[in-house]
C-alpha cells in the first residue's frame, strides 16, 4: 500500500478490525520508510447493477436514491436514520445477491414499500403516494383500505 505522506510502496499492518457489520475491514498501517501511520479500508468488490427506468433508459444503481426517498417518506415520523440505512442496505444486499445485473426501478420501489409497510405505515403511504403517482383521493383511500384490511 502506497504511503499517502511519502509515496513509499511498503507498509506494515499494525491493526485490523471489521467495520460495517463485517462488510469492511479497517486497517491501521505504518509506512516502512517515514514511519507515519494511516488507515485503509478493504471492501469486497461487487458487480455493478443497472437500473432500468420506466422510459427503458438504464443507469447505475445508486443507494443514495433509496435513502433520499426514505428520508422524504419518513420525515416527521419516528423512524431513525439507522432504520432507513438498514432498509437501504437490505435492498442493496438483496440486489447484489440476485443473479440479475439489471433490475427495474419498479422492482426497487416495490422492495422499499415492502420494508416500509412492515416498519412504518405512515411512511409507507407517503412513499406509495409518490411512487404510485396517486392521481386522486380515491386512489389514496384504496391504498389506505388495503392497509386496514391487512391489519
Amino acid at each position: 500500500m502506497k504511503c499517502p505522506f511519502c509515496d513509499f510502496l511498503e507498509s506494515k499492518v499494525i491493526d485490523s478490525r471489521p467495520t460495517d457489520e463485517g462488510g469492511t475491514i479497517r486497517r491501521r498501517r505504518e509506512c516502512m520508510e517515514c514511519g507515519k501511520r494511516f488507515t485503509t479500508y478493504e471492501k469486497v468488490e461487487t458487480s455493478p447493477i443497472m437500473v432500468v427506468k420506466k422510459d427503458k433508459s438504464r443507469q447505475l444503481f445508486d443507494r443514495q436514491k433509496i435513502l433520499n426517498g426514505l428520508l422524504s417518506a419518513c420525515e416527521k415520523t419516528t423512524m431513525s436514520v439507522d432504520d432507513m440505512e438498514n432498509i437501504a442496505t437490505s435492498i442493496e444486499t438483496s440486489l447484489q445477491n440476485s443473479l440479475c445485473r439489471e433490475v427495474s426501478s419498479e422492482r426497487i420501489g416495490e422492495m422499499v414499500m415492502e420494508h416500509l409497510r412492515s416498519v412504518n405505515q405512515v411512511a409507507y403511504v407517503r412513499f406509495a403516494s409518490v411512487y404510485r403517482e396517486f392521481k386522486d383521493i380515491d386512489t389514496f383511500m384504496s391504498e389506505l383500505n388495503k392497509l386496514l384490511r391487512d391489519k
